[in-house]
């Protein structure tokens, strides 16, 4: 197994965005055809707008909403200067990854369909098997914390109505246990969609609904920060002693670190997204464009968020802004930025799971080639403009798949410490780590000298607030384990 997955890994195998060669009578794949690409594959459309797309609907989920509350950890000072820098840090690397696409030659290089094939081409080694372990580890991690999240929020338009209808001081909490399943139903149908390609849609979308929240939530802050009555902040965040203890302030402060960290947790999609991409112009430099645009926007829209936010709440911000109610009134924009939150991360929930599907998919399929469970299509509709069709191994997996993160979700729904986690395991070694060690084997940037020092440097620091991060929010986990039980705590 070990080996046919390592096989995979570099011929391809894994991508989100395989789409196999199309055959021709004289055996060739795709000669002479032009709707194929340089590599015999049905040629890209992807465009710098549609990969912005893909890029703010993964960036811009659940963790804009915690930023009001690390911002309040944190305080004036450091908390947006730490949201300024993981930006710059992510728009940096991940322009060094953009020109790993291709091995060699950024323009002329042969292609990468994965960021595990990028890893495979330039590192090799253990260095791929470890890469897929955090890769994987964090995607489905994230499928995880956006089944909580997406209850969560189905819950708030839920408790929203209570609270108009019957007063604040009504209890209002119900079992998400609910939501998580019926989002689950919802993600065992549209997971049955074979790839990224047919997904292009649903990014959209998800990335219009993510704007509409986002803003509603910046508008609510801006609102109460205007009209009050505003909670008390400080530069240092919440104070010691009066808020929280020495040991609790450290513990928090580190996992809003990694809550901001996974505000910013896109790099592991990233080959996948510019692998839809089509050239020319070359592939780097449309990625690079659709990574400023991406980055830039998420930046003014997290800026907004964590400060506003802060303002609004002080050092007594909700976890999570339109769900922690903080706010109560109007209710119903309350309801509809959480069904904004809901149809979004329906959308981000397939462009995090696509690779894990694609992954395993096409490993079986090279394991069992002759396989007709594995391997067979079974078509549904065969129209010129719709064609979908059932393959019965994708369906038993991908539902599995679904109906196990869901399990999860249900026995540990902790919104803040989940993120944190997640932002802490992916941020350094995909983020940072990879794309630095692949750029200085592309470059061939020579050990010790000031570039060599400079990006080993970033490297290492951005290790020590990723180990800082895990280590805070796996703590948290447990403290909110001692006070939960699956299936009857409500929220």
């Amino acid at each position: 197994m070990t080996k046919d997955v390592e096989m995979a890994a570099r011929n391809g195998g894994g991508g989100a965005y395989y789409l196999p060669p199309p055959h021709h009578a004289d055996g060739g794949a795709g000669a002479g055809d032009v709707d194929v690409d340089d590599d015999g594959k049905q040629r890209r459309t992807g465009t710098v707008w549609t990969a912005s797309a893909h890029i703010i609907t993964a960036v811009i989920g659940s963790g804009v909403l915690s930023l009001a509350w690390a911002t309040a950890q944190l305080g004036w000072v450091v908390g947006p200067v730490t949201l300024m820098l993981f930006a710059l840090i992510t728009y940096y690397t991940s322009g060094l990854l953009a020109d790993c696409y291709r091995t060699g030659d950024p323009v002329t290089g042969k292609r990468n369909y994965t960021y595990m094939d990028a890893v495979a081409s330039y590192l090799g080694g253990w260095q791929v098997w470890t890469c897929g372990l955090f890769q994987y580890v964090n995607l489905v991690g994230t499928a995880i914390g956006y089944t909580i999240t997406a209850s969560i929020s189905a819950a708030a338009v839920h408790k929203a109505n209570c609270f108009h209808k019957n007063g604040h001081a009504v209890d209002c909490n119900v079992y998400d246990t609910m939501y998580m399943v019926v989002f689950g139903i919802v993600q065992i149908f549209f997971s049955q969609l074979p790839n990224f390609s047919d997904l292009s849609w649903l990014s959209i979308l998800a990335a219009i609904m993510s704007f509409s929240y986002s803003t509603i939530a910046v508008g609510l802050s801006l609102a109460r920060t205007i009209s009050g009555p505003t909670g008390k902040t400080t530069l240092t965040g919440v104070e010691v002693g009066v808020d929280v203890t020495s040991a609790q302030k450290i513990w928090l402060a580190f996992q809003a670190l990694g809550d901001i960290a996974f505000a910013y947790s896109y790099s592991m999609i990233l080959i996948e997204i510019q692998d839809t991409v089509r050239s020319p112009p070359a592939e780097n430099k449309s990625m690079k464009k659709a990574t400023l645009l991406g980055v830039s926007t998420t930046t003014a829209f997290y800026m907004l968020c964590g400060c506003l936010g802060y303002a609004a709440f002080g050092n007594a911000a909700p976890g999570n802004m339109l769900t922690g109610f903080g706010f109560y009134e109007p209710y119903w924009l309350i309801d509809f930025a959480n069904v904004c939150i809901v149809v979004h991360l329906v959308g981000a929930y397939q462009v995090f799971s696509q690779p894990i599907f694609a992954a395993v998919e096409t490993w079986a399929a090279k394991r069992w080639p002759n396989a007709d469970f594995i391997n067979r299509e079974h078509p549904v509709v065969s129209g010129k403009r719709c064609r979908f069709s059932v393959n019965m191994f994708r369906l038993t997996w991908r539902t599995a798949f679904v109906v196990a993160s869901t399990v999860v979700a249900i026995v540990m729904p902790f919104f803040n410490d989940i993120l944190g986690f997640l932002g802490a395991v992916g941020f350094w070694p995909l983020t940072v780590y990879y794309p630095v060690e692949m750029y200085i084997r592309q470059r061939r940037i020579h050990k010790y000298t000031r570039r060599w020092v400079a990006l080993q440097t970033l490297s290492f620091l951005c290790f020590l607030v990723s180990l800082a991060a895990a280590v805070a929010s796996i703590e948290g986990v447990s403290e909110s384990l001692k006070h939960y039980v699956p299936f009857k705590t409500k929220s």
